[in-house]
């Protein structure tokens, strides 16, 4: 599969034949994917929502009005459901939201997003980044070379200080290390820019089965 790769500039480029990237015929891995990015937005929910039940609310221990001659519907407590704010039925409680994906399931939804995104010329390789670009500005302009406009995601393995501090000012731009990328990484990007040796690690893993 050829890809387009980018000297640390940003400013030419040339299309290389990349070979190890997993290759997919019809629908094979579009459920794994599905399943791994639910399970990762599920696990990513605190799940701390909560409301009190009418035994949780303060008071109600006294009968609010007589049973008769009121005219009105009997009441024991003001801790009713009925009542405004009485307890809620039924109400949200703190719960653990977390999936468990099975590990050759991740492999196999990494590989077929990272086909996806390939296939359709979204991910972009840079040879390098440059140490001279540890400014904001410096990788901005290499940035806007790539891909001037929409969400961006960088990968490196790993990434340098320096870039980390530079590019995390950019309010379009996000990082993530070669060893973490999952299929929600590049699924919710309108690009995705690897380095030469980020795209290594990479393949090495969806080709090594590493996880």
């Amino acid at each position: 599969m050829k890809l387009k790769i980018y000297s640390p500039d940003g400013a030419t480029s040339r299309e290389e034949e990349i070979s190890g990237i997993p290759v997919f015929e019809g629908a094979k891995g579009l459920q794994a994917v599905k399943q791994v990015v639910d399970a990762i937005r599920a696990n990513q929910r605190l799940g701390t929502h909560s409301t009190k039940r009418r035994g949780e609310v303060r008071g109600g221990g006294k009968k609010p009005f007589r049973q008769k001659g009121t005219g009105r519907a009997r009441a024991g407590s003001t801790r009713s459901p009925l009542w405004s704010g009485g307890g809620v039925v039924f109400g949200p409680q703190p719960r653990d939201y977390s999936q468990k994906i099975n590990a050759k399931v991740k492999l196999l939804a990494l590989s077929r997003a990272l086909f996806d995104r390939a296939t359709a010329g979204e991910i972009e390789i840079i040879e390098a980044w440059q140490n001279a670009a540890a400014k904001t500005k410096a990788i901005s302009a290499v940035l806007k070379r790539i891909a001037p406009k929409g969400k961006l995601l960088l990968v490196d393995a790993p990434f340098a200080v320096e870039l980390v501090r530079s590019a995390q000012n950019l309010e379009r731009v996000s990082l993530q290390d070669a060893t973490k990328l999952n299929a929600l990484d590049l699924a919710q990007y309108k690009k995705i820019i690897v380095s030469a040796k980020a795209l290594e690690a990479i393949l090495a893993r969806v080709n090594g089965g590493k996880n």
